[in-house]
């Protein structure tokens, strides 16, 4: 039997099947190699939900600090600057002596003065014995009605001149206790403004200045809408905004983030709102036992503003801009990330208030930002934030 030319024998299909599922699995290997390259590229960020807990929303308001006392040194008298007896800077207590002034002219006019009243005295004794005399006399009528009255004028004048000279000394001694310039509070003195031996004028050469240092007061300005607001919650304390101000617990920062928040309490508003700016005045006074606040130093104050309530906390770095609004990165689970605007509140225990945008149960980018692009994809390591960011650290 003759196989026609264009016979083949036929191969078993049996072979396709594991070629198939090599070529698959080959396949298959190349593009989980490629994801993992590509996962590998992908930006690194760091991710977390937010902090939801009750909250007391504040106001957040900008001042200075001022010192509760403080007064310019100038001299009463004049004369030239003789010593100068305390350090720059120092502590002093009231009463300690601050500056000199050569005292070497008003010693001469007080030594003057006394010798005036020496003299005064003796012509005021003098007068009066001559007037009893006359008195004496006159009783018996050797002595006529017009000599006693001379005698009585005489010591009425010499009365006169003994008030006028002891004036005088009254003024010497008073000069000469002014050439000793001693401080009439205790605080921290600044610089001498002034050499020894430059000539000083009275009420007007300013020497140096001093200022307490605890308490110290802040200043800060609020408008006619909170003012109205805290005014309620210090009546509601059984006080008023100008009067104590209800004793409402305020907290104080420095611009120094390392040191801890200030305690203290609102104790003071001006009596009138100002026309110009629509807001008014108020004070808070802290406690600053140690010094670390300065007079003229600038701090943001925290002031309650609202009931208990359930808030949304985020990180300050986890807030970014888009020209006018403010905006927070989400990221879903497979680590695509998305734009969120929200409106922001104050700090509150080193976290921002989210007043609106964010319901709590989001996962928002707090690290990384400048990697995160909306409509890109990231690769995620999740983190848990503390209640509060200012006693705890990112925990892994």
């Amino acid at each position: 039997m003759h196989r026609d030319a264009g016979w083949r024998p036929r191969r078993s299909a049996g072979w396709l099947v594991p070629a198939a599922v090599l070529a698959a699995f080959l396949l298959g290997m190349a593009f989980s190699s490629t994801a993992f390259a590509q996962d590998q590229q992908l930006p690194v960020v760091t991710a977390a939900k937010p902090v939801v807990r009750e909250i007391v929303e504040d106001d957040e308001f900008v001042g200075r600090f001022e010192a509760v006392d403080q007064v310019a040194i100038r001299s009463r008298v004049s004369g030239y600057l003789d010593k100068i007896t305390f350090q720059d800077g120092a502590l002093v207590n009231k009463g300690d002596l601050l500056f000199t002034i050569d005292q070497r002219p008003y010693q001469a006019a007080y030594d003057a003065a006394k010798s005036q009243v020496d003299v005064a005295k003796s012509l005021l004794e003098f007068s009066k014995m001559q007037l009893d005399r006359a008195d004496e006399l006159a009783k018996t009528g050797n002595i006529s009605t017009a000599t006693v009255d001379d005698r009585r004028r005489e010591y009425l004048s010499a009365q006169a001149q003994m008030q006028g000279a002891t004036a005088a000394l009254t003024t010497a001694s008073l000069n000469m206790e002014f050439t000793e310039i001693k401080a009439p509070l205790s605080g921290r003195i600044d610089r001498r403004l002034v050499s020894v031996g430059n000539l000083v004028q009275p009420d007007s050469t300013l020497l140096t200045t001093i200022v307490t240092r605890d308490p110290i007061d802040f200043y800060f300005d609020v408008d006619e809408r909170l003012y109205f607001s805290y005014a309620r919650d210090a009546k509601e304390r059984g006080g008023s905004m100008q009067e104590g101000a209800g004793g409402l617990e305020v907290v104080v920062r420095v611009a120094d983030r390392a040191e801890a928040a200030f305690k203290g309490k609102l104790d003071f508003a001006e009596n009138r709102i100002d026309n110009a700016t629509g807001t008014m005045r108020v004070r808070a006074r802290f406690p600053n036992a140690d010094g670390v606040l300065q007079p003229g130093m600038f701090g943001r104050i925290n002031v309650p503003g609202s009931l208990p309530h359930s808030g949304v906390l985020v990180p300050d770095e986890a807030i970014g801009a888009d020209q006018d609004r403010r905006i927070v990165f989400l990221v879903d689970e497979a680590g695509m990330v998305t734009a969120k605007p929200v409106r922001t509140g104050p700090r509150l225990d080193g976290y921002r208030v989210i007043r609106e945008g964010l319901t709590g149960d989001e996962t928002i980018i707090v690290n990384g930002l400048m990697h995160a692009r909306p409509g890109t994809k990231v690769k995620v390591e999740m983190v848990t934030l503390p209640p509060k960011a200012e006693t705890a650290e990112l925990q892994q």
